[in-house]
C-alpha cells in the first residue's frame, strides 16, 4: 500500500488537502457569473418586451382605445411601473437566489410566482385608481414576459448543465453519515451531475470505520474517507468545501446537528441535512417549530382540488390545439402505414388508468398485424424489458415505418385523443398494461393515483433504457411532487428527448 492510501486508513490523520482552498475562489467565481447572467437576462427580457409593447401601443393608438384621455406620457409611465413591478417581484420571490438556480422546477416556479404577483399587484392598482391603461400590461405584456423569460432561463441553465457534465461548475461537497446512505448519495450525484454537487470527501463514524473491510477503508465508491464525523468541523475549516451534506445515520441526534451548525458558523460551507424521505421534495416539505423544536412537515400529495382542475383544463385545451396542428401529419402517417403493411392505421390496447380504471389507448400501428399473438411464440430470453414490461431492441414484429415512428415517439401522438377524453394526461406516469399491474407491489401501485401521461419523467430520463426500479422511482417522484411548474419542465424536455430519439425502441 502506498503512502497516499495509508493516509486514508488512519482516521486520526484526516486529509485536509483533499479539496484545495483555491477551489473556494473558483466556486465563488462561477456562481457569481451564473447569477449575473440570469439577472442580466431577466432585465433585458423584461425591458425588451415592455419597450416593444409600449412602442406598438403608441403607434397603433391602442392607448386611446382602452383608456380614452390617456396620452403618451401616461403610456410610458405605465410601462415603467410594469417593468419595475416585474423586476421587484423577481427579487422578492428569490428568483435570483443562487441556491435555486440551475436545477429543479423551483427556479421556474419562483419566476411564475413573481409574474403572477405582478399581475395581481397591477390589477389592484388599476382597480384602486381606475387606471384602465394597465389592462393590456396585466393580461398581455406580463404573460409575454414570462413566455420569453422562461425559455431564456432554460438556455442559460442548459449551458450550465453542459459545463457540469464536463466536470466544471460543481460545488465541492463533504458528506457525512452512514456508509450505505453515503453510497446512495454518491451514486445520485454521479448520475445527476446537473444538480451541481461533486462529493470530494466523506466522513463516517468510528464504529463504521472499524466495520469496514480493510480494503475498503481508504474510500467509499471511489470517494476518499477523509476522517471521522468527530473531525468534520475541523475538515470543513481547512477550506474548500462549500456544502456539508449530512446523510441519515443514528449518530445524528438533534444535539449533535445543532452543535455542528454552531461550529460551521463563519465558514464558507452550507450545511444540508438529507431527510429520510428522499423522494419527497419541493412545496410538500416545510420546516415549522413546535414546542421550540424545528420539525420537518410533509404535506399530503395533491390528487384533487383546484390545481388538478386547472391541470385537466390545460391538458384538454393543449391536446385539442396539438391535434389541429398535427392533422396534416396524421394524414401522411396514415398513408405511409397503409403502403408499408396494409391493415388498420390505429392500434388499440387496453391500459390501466387512474385508480385502476381500464381504458382503451390508441396509437399509430407500428407492428405487423397480430403482433400480440406472435409474442406468445417468442423466446422469453429475447425479453430486454425492465421488470414486467416486454421490450426488444430489434423486435422482428416492428414494420419499417413503425421503426421510424417509434424512434421519435410519433406513434404515440393519437394518445392526444385519450387526453381530450380525460383518460390520460399530457404528463404523468407511463400507462401500464393490465398484466403489468398484476405484478405491482404496493409502491408501484401508487402510480395509479394519478392519470397516466403521454410523457413523463420516464420519457425524459432514458425511456426504454431505464431499469424497472428506476422507472418506478421516477414515476413515484412525479406522483409525490407534482406541480404545474414540473409539468412545464417535463413537456419542454420531452421535445429534446424525442428529437434525440434515445432510449426508444
Amino acid at each position: 500500500m502506498n503512502d497516499r492510501q495509508a493516509v486514508h486508513i488512519v482516521p486520526s490523520e484526516p486529509r485536509l488537502d483533499v479539496v484545495p482552498t483555491v477551489l473556494r475562489a473558483s466556486t465563488d467565481a462561477w456562481q457569481r457569473r451564473h447569477r449575473r447572467h440570469v439577472i442580466l437576462a431577466d432585465h433585458l427580457t423584461t425591458l425588451s418586451v415592455v419597450t416593444v409593447a409600449a412602442v406598438t401601443m403608441l403607434r397603433s393608438g391602442s392607448t386611446a382605445a382602452v383608456a380614452p384621455g390617456w396620452n403618451a406620457a401616461a403610456l410610458v409611465l405605465s410601462a415603467v411601473i410594469t417593468a419595475a413591478c416585474v423586476l421587484g417581484a423577481l427579487f422578492v420571490s428569490h428568483a435570483w437566489d443562487p441556491r435555486g438556480l440551475g436545477h429543479g422546477a423551483e427556479e421556474y416556479r419562483r419566476v411564475g410566482r413573481a409574474l403572477l404577483s405582478t399581475m395581481v399587484f397591477l390589477a389592484l392598482i388599476g382597480f384602486a385608481w381606475q387606471l384602465t391603461v394597465l389592462r393590456p400590461w396585466i393580461f398581455v405584456v406580463v404573460p409575454l414576459i414570462g413566455l420569453t423569460a422562461l425559455p431564456v432561463r432554460y438556455v442559460i441553465r442548459q449551458a450550465l448543465h453542459r459545463r457540469r457534465r464536463a466536470g466544471q461548475c460543481l460545488l465541492p461537497v463533504l458528506a457525512a453519515g452512514g456508509v450505505e446512505t453515503l453510497r446512495e448519495l454518491i451514486a445520485r450525484t454521479r448520475r445527476e451531475p446537473h444538480s451541481g454537487w461533486r462529493i470530494d470527501g466523506v466522513c463516517i463514524t468510528r464504529d463504521s470505520w472499524s466495520g469496514l473491510m480493510a480494503w475498503e477503508r481508504g474510500e467509499i465508491d471511489g470517494v476518499p474517507v477523509v476522517g471521522t464525523i468527530d473531525e468534520l468541523a475541523e475538515l470543513v475549516g481547512a477550506g474548500g468545501y462549500r456544502v456539508v451534506a449530512l446523510a441519515p445515520d443514528p449518530y445524528w441526534t438533534p444535539g449533535r446537528i445543532q452543535r455542528l451548525a454552531w461550529q460551521l458558523e463563519g465558514s464558507d460551507a452550507e450545511m444540508v441535512v438529507a431527510p429520510m424521505l428522499l423522494e419527497v421534495t419541493g412545496p410538500r416539505l416545510n420546516v415549522a417549530p413546535v414546542f421550540g423544536l424545528p420539525l420537518l412537515w410533509v404535506s399530503q400529495p395533491t390528487f384533487t382540488g383546484v390545481k388538478r382542475v386547472v391541470k385537466d383544463c390545460v391538458d384538454r385545451i393543449v391536446a385539442v390545439l396539438l391535434l389541429l396542428l398535427a392533422a396534416p401529419l396524421f394524414l401522411v402517417i396514415a398513408v405511409l402505414i397503409r403502403i408499408d403493411s396494409g391493415g388498420p392505421i390505429l392500434y388499440r390496447q387496453r391500459r390501466v388508468g387512474r385508480e385502476g380504471r381500464i381504458f382503451t389507448m390508441i396509437k399509430f400501428r407500428s407492428m405487423v398485424q397480430g403482433a400480440h399473438r406472435l409474442r406468445a411464440g417468442m423466446d422469453p430470453g429475447d425479453d430486454q424489458g425492465a421488470g414486467p414490461m416486454f421490450k426488444m431492441r430489434r423486435d422482428p414484429r416492428i414494420t419499417k415505418v413503425g421503426a421510424v415512428l417509434r424512434r421519435y415517439s410519433i406513434d404515440e401522438l393519437p394518445q392526444l385523443f385519450n387526453v381530450v377524453t380525460g383518460s390520460m394526461s399530457l404528463v404523468g406516469p407511463r400507462p401500464p398494461l393490465p398484466e403489468e399491474v398484476e405484478h405491482y407491489d404496493p409502491a408501484a401501485r401508487r402510480r395509479l393515483l394519478v392519470k397516466p401521461g403521454l410523457t413523463g419523467l420516464w420519457q425524459v430520463s432514458g425511456r426504454s433504457d431505464l431499469s424497472w426500479e428506476e422507472s418506478v422511482r421516477l414515476d413515484l417522484r412525479y406522483v409525490e411532487n407534482w406541480s404545474l411548474a414540473l409539468d412545464f419542465v417535463i413537456l419542454w424536455k420531452t421535445v429534446w428527448a424525442v428529437v434525440r430519439g434515445q432510449g426508444a425502441y
